[in-house]
């Protein structure tokens, strides 16, 4: 559906997102769980797909289906232009400089594993890399691997009671033996959103590289890479209303050009003899194999569904719907909201008095809300707060108040239950 049919008029003549008719966008909606109209509140975990990518996807598979890059023959030929032009889309998406900046991985993870395997750490002994005490496993078990393999070591930015980064004690962990600040741009537990381009400003002026890691924020506002001045910055497909199995690291390009190629094959070569091998070009030398090609072929329609739509819109919209949430919450005696930091996107992660989160999960599926409790693959954020999991409400661009209500009365339902 194109933005016409997904955008109305406030009364001061703003466009404003269309909810309803965004809704019927995502065919996965329209059902009922457990009887009970479909609540679907597990946006952080991953998205649901409008018709625009369910669509694309099976065209591809019904009409341009070949290998790209290799072949003369026009599938191949329309393939490849499909694929590339989802990286062009995807480089415009996030503002980098040129198309060969956007390099196609299955997500976030590998795309910091790539960086992680790829840097050069024998011409940097004793290297250190920052992370923060918010990370998700994704962005500190790589690392803790690389210290492993070198004589590189982790340093852990701290955050408060409320979930903020402790900036100053970044300012004193970042020195002249750091080699990489690796930082989330909004917490996946907490909804934090951090202040990427002054922690970039403060990295590079001890000489230190930044990744950021960009899963849970590339959905929820505009991101500039050259703007916030990151050296890399990953993030994935399935979280931004796109298929699983896709991503994209972007990488400055000079960075990228002198990065050696993570794995070998096929595609990311010139010329391959026994005596040799001349790797391709950017990207090309980092996108070994037979891509995901149908994968990015959806990504490349939900980064135009997004588009379409406005960032600005989508974050204004999500974050009335939060505050919304919020204030719903703290309502509800013995609710611990976990995570109430200065700036906030899309989640509200939250405790029960004397009533496990997972108990909290199971009776909302039976209302027909879906929510993620656990330790969110962020076990240190769970040490921090001396709790072992949390319930966690995570908002996208298609929910409403009625569903936040839906859910707030299931949650006076678990604690009926348990009273």
């Amino acid at each position: 559906m194109g933005s016409q049919g997904v955008l109305s008029r406030d009364k001061k003549g703003n466009s404003t997102l269309d909810v309803e008719a965004v809704r019927s966008d995502f065919p996965v909606l329209q059902q009922k769980v457990h009887e009970k109209p479909l609540v679907y509140l597990d946006n952080a975990a991953t998205t649901q797909k409008p018709h625009s990518v369910i669509d694309a996807i099976s065209r591809y598979y019904s009409q341009d289906n070949s290998n790209v890059h290799r072949g003369v023959h026009e599938l191949s030929q329309r393939a490849t232009e499909l694929y590339e032009g989802a990286r062009v889309k995807l480089q415009k998406f996030v503002n980098a400089s040129s198309s060969s900046e956007i390099v196609f991985v299955r997500g976030a993870t590998e795309a910091i594993n790539l960086v992680a395997q790829s840097l050069d750490w024998k011409s940097h002994p004793g290297s250190e890399i920052v992370v923060s005490e918010m990370e998700h496993h994704s962005n500190i078990v790589p690392w803790q691997i690389l210290c492993q393999q070198t004589d590189a070591s982790l340093k852990v930015i701290p955050i408060d009671d409320r979930g903020n980064l402790d900036l100053q004690a970044y300012e004193k962990l970042v020195s002249d033996r750091t080699r990489l600040v690796s930082i989330g741009h909004v917490s996946n537990a907490l909804g934090t959103i951090n202040p990427v381009a002054e922690m970039v400003d403060i990295a590079h002026r001890k000489g230190a590289l930044v990744l950021v890691d960009g899963a849970q924020a590339v959905q929820h506002m505009a991101v500039d890479v050259q703007e916030l001045d990151c050296d890399f910055y990953a993030f994935s497909g399935h979280k931004m209303y796109a298929p699983t199995g896709i991503g994209a690291l972007y990488g400055k390009k000079r960075l990228l050009e002198e990065l050696p190629p993570w794995q070998g094959g096929g595609d990311m070569i010139l010329s391959v003899s026994f005596s040799g091998t001349v790797f391709n070009e950017l990207p090309y030398k980092f996108e070994a194999g037979t891509p995901n090609i149908a994968g990015a072929v959806g990504l490349g329609a939900a980064v135009d569904y997004l588009t379409e739509l406005g960032l600005e819109r989508i974050a204004e919209y999500e974050h009335g719907l939060l505050d919304y949430a919020s204030r719903e919450a703290a309502r509800i005696p013995g609710l611990r909201i976990v995570g109430e930091a200065d700036r906030k996107t899309s989640v509200l992660s939250f405790l029960l008095e004397g009533i496990h989160p997972h108990d909290i999960g199971t009776i909302l599926d039976q209302e027909g809300v879906a929510i993620r409790t656990g330790h969110h693959c962020a076990q240190p954020v769970m040490e921090r707060f001396g709790i072992p999991a949390t319930a966690r409400i995570s908002l996208g661009l298609y929910n409403t108040r009625s569903e936040i209500d839906t859910a707030m009365a299931a949650i006076r339902k678990v604690q009926e239950v348990f009273s």
